[in-house]
């Protein structure tokens, strides 16, 4: 693939990034016209949050822990997976009656900064409740947009290549840092030839992917706006990975669909996988081969594009609690005892006082973090690229119309023009 200025620009995850909305949570002491106070002073705020069982266990145990040293605050939860959370936070928001602090990222902070939502945290920051010392370098800016601090992050990460180390070994493919793309898709044709296996699942459809790319050549995929790239641009990078899934190189996206939700890594269709560097333990636990982190393909030897993006806490500007969500979400982000529980479930702990809680002590979350250490050393770290309203739905686009793209359901000129149709219409919503 040529890697001159024509292509530039980037932005999300894979399966690690998506966004929707349904429903509404069941009435609680803290929703609608109570305040959410009892007789005795007692506080109840609603807290709700995307993830699996696994993620609610945890979280309940630092609940507990909270309720424990602020036992005048009881806490509401709920929990779904990351589509019905959105769905279910769209009508909550809409009708006035969002949870009191919530799990966020920031593909909807402009969204719902815009609507209303959002609680600007600074004046708790200012009270004292809140704390932003003692944060990971640079971390905390993830969650502001236009001045205001919208978001706590609870854990970061960043884009990396998943590599299936058995077939890397058996090609005779070491990845190295500085590598070009020139070099990452030669690569993925000798893995091809010497073990018969695709390279790489379907690297085009990742928005986020896409703008680390963009971000080398002096583009985002987002400007605060709008789209920082052109047709000619998106053209280029998805008749390039139309060609690598004909070629053979490339994973048939229809055998990706076939697997689902297992990933075509993890089931051996693929040999590398590009996606945030602590889904590393989705592979380990999905698949019986060996899985490492390797570092992402640059256009000049130099710059990756890398920016720390996060899972954060956001507060609704609704809320009759603020002073107490403000508390609540300061224990969950310092609190040692609450990362130890928490460990890297929603990537590496943000604050400096959890992040030295927690010590991993198996092979893939030790890797994790010695993958984000020296990615920081290499000094490759840039800001995140803010996201206008809308980004959600752009990037469910980008993955949706790239996947019949390259499945041959639609040509690329005409998938192009349909991703920037579908997009400048979510973007000027």
């Amino acid at each position: 693939m040529r890697t001159s200025r024509n292509v530039e620009r980037r932005t999300i995850l894979k399966a690690a990034g998506a966004g929707a909305a349904t429903l509404g949570l069941a009435a609680t002491a803290g929703c609608g016209g109570n305040s959410g106070t009892s007789a005795d002073g007692t506080v109840t705020i609603r807290y709700s949050w995307w993830g699996a069982d696994e993620r609610a266990k945890k979280i309940n145990q630092t609940i507990r822990l909270f309720e424990k040293k602020y036992p005048k605050i009881k806490v509401k939860t709920d929990f779904q997976d990351y589509q019905a959370f959105w769905e279910k936070f769209q009508t909550q928001a809409a009708g006035g009656n969002p949870p009191d602090v919530f799990q966020n990222a920031v593909t909807f902070l402009r969204k719902y900064d815009k609507r209303g939502v959002l609680l600007d945290l600074k004046s708790q920051i200012d009270a004292g409740n809140l704390s932003l010392k003692n944060f990971r370098d640079g971390v905390t800016q993830v969650g502001v947009v236009d001045g205001k601090q919208l978001g706590i992050p609870v854990g970061s990460n960043t884009m990396a290549l998943v590599i299936d180390k058995k077939v890397y070994a058996k090609a005779g493919v070491e990845p190295r840092h500085g590598w070009t793309w020139d070099d990452y898709f030669k690569a993925l044709k000798t893995i091809h030839d010497k073990t018969k296996v695709p390279g790489d699942t379907g690297y085009f459809g990742i928005m986020y992917l896409y703008d680390l790319y963009l971000r080398q050549n002096g583009k985002a995929f987002y400007t605060d706006k709008g789209l920082g790239f052109d047709k000619a641009d998106l053209t280029e990078w998805w008749q390039d990975g139309y060609n690598r899934v004909k070629a053979g190189i490339v994973t048939d996206p229809k055998k990706v669909a076939q697997v689902a939700p297992k990933s075509a890594l993890s089931s051996g269709d693929g040999a590398s996988e590009f996606t945030w560097d602590n889904f590393t333990v989705r592979y380990t636990a999905e698949g019986d081969s060996d899985y490492g982190l390797a570092p992402i393909p640059t256009t000049d030897g130099k710059h990756t594009g890398q920016y720390l993006a996060s899972l954060m806490l956001s507060a609704s500007s609704h809320t009759s609690h603020p002073r107490e969500v403000a508390q609540f979400i300061d224990f969950m982000v310092h609190d040692p005892e609450v990362g130890k529980i928490m460990g890297y479930d929603r990537g590496i702990l943000a604050s400096n006082e959890q992040y030295a809680a927690f010590k991993p002590t198996d092979p893939v979350n030790k890797e994790i973090a010695q993958y984000e250490d020296d990615t920081a050393k290499a000094g490759v770290l840039g800001k995140i690229t803010p996201h206008p309203s809308g980004a959600d739905t752009t990037e469910a686009a980008f993955l949706r119309i790239a996947g019949d793209m390259s499945q041959g359901k639609t040509k690329v000129s005409d998938a192009v023009n349909q991703f920037f149709s579908e997009a400048e219409t979510a973007l000027a919503g």
